[in-house]
């Protein structure tokens, strides 16, 4: 059984409200109201709570009188992510063609982690403007192949780099290209296969996602 008076107490320590323990545990405030009261004196949540109070279950239960005695809190999912120096990038099932794509399909995403250092190779960007799909066909060989991910950075949208490769929606396609910015005003889509002809794109026909930054292939 919980001990109200020790739950208090480390509540108080730690200058914790109902509200804020009970968000952090992922309950409501008035369980944790209940608790302080004595109307309830149990909780599936204990080991949670401990962790939240930064003391172990046998401190708020009475089995010892020491808060900090055997404690090692498990970590949460974004402590363990920042001591593992990884940050989290979406993935999504949508394919860019090196020809083009349609994009009116369902788009899934899952979110895997990837280390820091890695992802600063390539970009210095935040990770929530990053994600990776998959390109496909050949129109973009030799430097990009069928199925290679692609790491794109969505916070650059500005065709300043010339020639550079961007992901891109060219009316209901997506599709992988070499952009080249014209002066007047138009767009130059450009394969890097030399069967493929080049196409000009004008009066904002082209959107632009963002730039392929990394090309990572299966061997």
């Amino acid at each position: 059984m919980i001990l109200a008076d020790r739950l208090r107490e480390r509540m108080q320590a730690l200058d914790l409200s109902q509200a804020e323990l009970a968000r952090r545990v992922g309950i409501k405030q008035p369980s944790i109201f209940k608790l302080l009261a004595g109307t309830v004196r149990n909780s599936a949540h204990l080991h949670v709570i401990a962790r939240e109070l930064h003391t172990t279950p046998e401190y708020l239960v009475g089995s010892t009188d020491d808060p900090l005695i055997n404690n090692s809190p498990v970590p949460s999912p974004d402590e363990t992510v920042q001591r593992l120096g990884v940050v989290p990038i979406r993935e999504i099932d949508l394919r860019y063609g090196m020809g083009a794509t349609d994009l009116e399909v369902p788009v899934t995403t899952v979110v895997r982690h990837f280390s820091r250092d890695w992802i600063k190779m390539y970009t210095g960007s935040s990770p929530e403007h990053l994600f990776f799909a998959q390109g496909i066909g050949d129109s973009m060989s030799p430097t990009i192949l069928d199925s290679d991910l692609l790491l794109i950075d969505a916070s650059q949208r500005t065709l300043n780099l010339a020639d550079k490769i961007w992901a891109c929606a060219y009316g209901n396609s997506g599709m992988v290209k070499r952009l080249r910015q014209m002066a007047d005003g138009s767009v130059k889509i450009m394969s890097d296969n030399q069967n493929v002809r080049d196409e000009i794109a004008y009066d904002a026909e082209l959107h632009v996602v963002g730039r392929v930054v990394a090309v990572i292939r299966k061997t």
